[in-house]
């Protein structure tokens, strides 16, 4: 079961506020009728006034509350797992965290706008597979092949240079764990959207990039940062401390390596600068369109349906019988002499 709204689940605070409240006016009323006369003289004076009933219609109040919430969180109950045929294509986006991209020449930040690139591109996504890998010295898989684009989001979200214990940028690493993403014998194409500021600090990328293409996968480059280049924030807290240095007491100046980028993706032509949503979502929507889509079974779960309308339903039944719940004593209620109220 999953719940659509949950920010509405703070609405149950308010039962036992209401619950504290209706004591308290019960105590207030009953100071009231001390200070009026003798409780035996008062009863006396409305004999057909129950004690159960103020409490019944409470609970009643509460229940309808209660329903009313749920339907506002809107529970919905998955009944069974199904395996559905999409078409498609492999992808996997590699995305640079070292330590180079939280310099802020773009803003928010490198990695940042390189997230927000790619949320971007899974938004315009159709029926496809897509898996996420981290990388700076060393790769790291962060996010298998899947079907699920709300789960990548919240992966993609989570990145940041501390994922990754060696810094640099090993843009070889990143394309070999990529490609062992993708099933060799698997029919489907094979996609590597390759996201750095190309300061690669690694031999070896061109030699790993020719060697993926070779087992069928295309490769797309993005460039992430200016060519001006920009100082390394070493931030506490979200207070910026002081800026990254080097072995010379220097502060690092970061800048934008397109060549490499380019190098690496000159067999498909795939490289596009970053600097620029808009261009960039219209550059990958044309590379995808020329890709051959794959046919492929994936397993989801099926018939998710949302349950409100019952605890709505019963809710306002709640509401319409405490209408007809008056604080008078019924007749069967009197027999049971709950509340000892037969003298």
């Amino acid at each position: 079961m999953e719940l659509d709204e949950k920010k509405y689940l703070y609405l149950l605070v308010l039962l036992p506020i209401l619950v504290c409240i209706f004591f308290f006016n019960l105590y207030w009323k009953r100071k009231k009728q001390r200070e009026f006369g003798d409780l035996e003289m008062v009863k006396k004076l409305s004999p057909e006034r129950s004690t159960f009933k103020p409490v019944l219609k409470l609970v009643v109040v509460l229940l309808a509350l209660t329903c009313l919430i749920i339907g506002l969180v809107n529970p919905k109950i998955g009944t069974k797992m199904e395996t559905v045929k999409r078409e498609g294509i492999d992808i996997v986006f590699a995305v640079d965290v070292s330590k180079s991209m939280l310099a802020e020449d773009v803003a928010p930040s490198r990695l940042e706008k390189s997230k927000q690139l790619v949320s971007q591109i899974i938004n315009q996504l159709g029926n496809d597979r897509i898996g996420i890998v981290a990388y700076a010295g060393s790769a790291f898989p962060v996010l298998p092949i899947t079907t699920d684009y709300s789960v990548a989001k919240m992966f993609l979200q989570s990145m940041s240079p501390d994922m990754v214990s060696s810094q640099g940028t090993s843009l070889d690493e990143a394309i070999q764990l990529s490609s062992k993403y993708f099933d060799e014998k698997s029919k489907t194409s094979k996609l590597l959207i390759l996201i750095s500021d190309g300061e690669d600090h690694s031999d070896g990328a061109l030699a790993a990039a020719e060697e993926a293409t070779k087992l069928g996968m295309k490769i797309i480059t993005i460039g992430v940062g200016t060519e001006k280049g920009g100082t390394i924030p070493l931030k506490e807290n979200g207070v910026i401390k002081g800026y990254q240095k080097d072995q010379n007491g220097e502060t690092v100046i970061t800048k934008l390596n397109q060549e490499s980028l380019k190098t690496i993706s000159k067999t498909t032509k795939g490289y596009v600068y970053g600097g620029n949503t808009k261009e960039v979502l219209e550059y990958i929507k044309n590379a995808l369109n020329n890709i051959q889509k794959t046919e492929f079974e994936a397993t989801q779960m099926a018939d998710f349906q949302s349950q409100f309308q019952w605890f709505l339903s019963f809710a306002f039944l709640l509401l319409f019988l405490d209408i007809f719940l008056l604080e008078r004593k019924t007749n069967w209620i009197n027999e049971l002499n709950l509340f000892n109220e037969k003298k």
